[in-house]
């Protein structure tokens, strides 16, 4: 059974809309691991702070599957569907990893590209699961963190 990475990030009532993405995804996936909450700048667009999590979870399901499912998630945080993608956003849902698939398809990309270049991305990732291999790169998420300049990318863990 593939070890799913789905990463969280919401800057429009950030704290109640990552609260109900976590409920929601612990419900359409039982068993699911929660990262610390961080906080960090809007990237690409001049907006409120953002506050991310990833979410790990084990699932029978395709990916095709689990898309659908992280969609429905992200319209009952009150995203809709076509949303701008640069843009101040209520709930954004990204799949990070899905085991160690690596796919290139019409709406999604495994392992998400940007996961090696945003903080925000990589930083909950690896708080929640170091020893994972990346699929492309051949080594662990806590050594890409590791290696990753965070200095020019700051993160603020919050307390829970």
């Amino acid at each position: 059974m593939p070890q799913v990475y789905v990463a969280a990030g919401s800057n429009v009532e950030p704290e109640k809309n990552i609260a109900l993405a976590v409920r929601e995804l612990a419900a359409a996936f039982p068993g699911a691991r929660f990262s610390p909450w961080y906080r960090n700048t809007a990237v690409g667009f001049s907006g409120d702070d953002f506050i991310n999590l990833v979410a790990g979870f084990d699932t029978p399901l395709a990916l095709t599957d689990v898309l659908p499912k992280l969609h429905a998630i992200e319209e009952h945080c009150g995203r809709p569907r076509g949303a701008p993608r640069w843009a101040p956003r209520s709930m954004d849902l990204d799949v990070l990893l899905y085991g160690d698939l690596v796919a290139e398809e019409p709406g999604v990309r495994v392992p998400r590209p940007d996961l090696l270049k945003r903080a925000y991305m990589l930083g909950p990732l690896a708080a929640l699961a170091p020893q994972v291999l990346h699929p492309t790169e051949k080594l662990t998420i806590g050594e890409l963190w590791r290696r990753f300049d965070r200095g020019a990318h700051p993160l603020v863990a919050l307390p829970r």
